[in-house]
């Protein structure tokens, strides 16, 4: 995060803990998320980072990597996508959209610089440039009920499909439901700020939209969780993130058969529980089939309006269907499962 975008946000009641440089608060967690609950907020997005990728073999370069149809995007279109290992594990995942300028990766910030350096190791010769957008770019996210009316009032369109991208200096990607991803020049990023501010936004910080994406179903792939899990057990092929009728990519043996030959064991699904110090990412689940054997792993935590926790969590789809897990040991706390907003076959 540049300087001046940090001290502007910091003298609008941020707070950024040098412990912790990627997340960004302006009040407690809890009263954080049951203001995205109940308002439209908006929200400094310093825990993803930015890559940009131009150069007329951008396109197949990136296409060559990814699990999703690069060469297919465009400009008014955003996909999810993930770079994976040659066992077909995801070593990140992230959205993706097409501008004039070239294409902009947004991924967790505590991977950002390992992948930006794994992908210049396949650059060779191709004609492509990487760089860390985040040095020119800013990204903000905007959701709830007021959000459309928020951009009109700032001059910025609201894309009316899922994954659609709004063109321009400022883009505008709709992630899900009444939520948007706006992708800014950092120069005008107060200026934004500011006019969705006044027109009803109310400033959130990280723990809002972790928990937006966790009501969302949709999966994160962090430093506690990377090299864990195949697209499927996230649930990834559902949100439009695999694509399996491209050509090869690292890892796309093992995520196609995993589709047409496999039998699939684990699922993310969406859970709570109550209030413990045990909810963390990447903490272990356990079922009464499986002993002291771990069923799956936490993959998303935040603090639930209600009380407790809230959760993404894959887990063995036997123990789920079973409907007794709990968190940390087998005589854990209870997790309570709850539905996905897609479907899950």
């Amino acid at each position: 995060m540049n300087a001046p975008w940090s001290e502007f946000l910091q003298a609008h009641g941020a707070s950024i803990d040098a412990a912790t440089p990627d997340q960004i608060s302006f009040r407690t967690p809890r009263e954080e998320t049951t203001l995205a609950a109940r308002s439209t907020v908006l929200v400094p997005l310093i825990h993803l980072g930015l890559i940009h990728a131009a150069g007329e073999e951008a396109a197949n370069f990136l296409h060559n990597l990814g699990s999703n149809d690069i060469k297919k995007l465009a400009l008014e279109r955003a996909q999810h996508n993930s770079l994976n290992s040659p066992k077909g594990r995801m070593l990140a995942s992230f959205v993706i959209w097409r501008s004039e300028a070239g294409f902009s990766l947004a991924l967790s910030a505590d991977l950002h610089a390992s992948i930006l350096k794994k992908l210049s190791m396949y650059v060779l010769r191709a004609k492509v440039k990487l760089c860390d957008g985040g040095t020119e770019r800013v990204l903000l996210g905007l959701a709830g009920p007021q959000a459309t009316a928020a951009l009109a009032a700032a001059g910025l369109s609201a894309p009316a499909e899922v994954l659609g991208v709004s063109q321009g200096d400022t883009r505008v990607v709709h992630l899900d439901g009444e939520r948007y991803l706006i992708d800014c020049p950092a120069e005008a990023a107060a200026q934004v700020w500011q006019t969705l501010t006044d027109a009803g936004a109310a400033a959130a910080g990280t723990a809002a939209w972790r928990w937006l994406d966790i009501q969302a179903g949709l999966p994160v792939v962090t430093a506690q969780t990377q090299d864990e899990f195949v697209a499927q057990m996230l649930n990834f092929e559902l949100l439009g993130g695999v694509n399996f009728q491209k050509g090869c990519y690292p890892g796309q043996e093992i995520v196609a058969r995993t589709q047409y030959l496999g039998k699939l064991k684990k699922r993310m699904v969406r859970a709570h529980v109550a209030e413990t110090s045990d909810a963390q990412v990447g903490a272990d689940v356990y079922a009464p089939e499986f002993g002291e054997q771990s069923c799956g792993k936490l993959v998303s935590v935040a603090e639930s309006p209600e009380g407790g926790f809230d959760l993404l969590a894959v887990m063995q789809i036997s123990a789920f269907e079973a409907g007794e897990v709990h968190l940390g040991a087998v005589d854990g706390p209870l997790l309570s499962l709850a539905a996905l907003p897609y479907t899950v076959d």
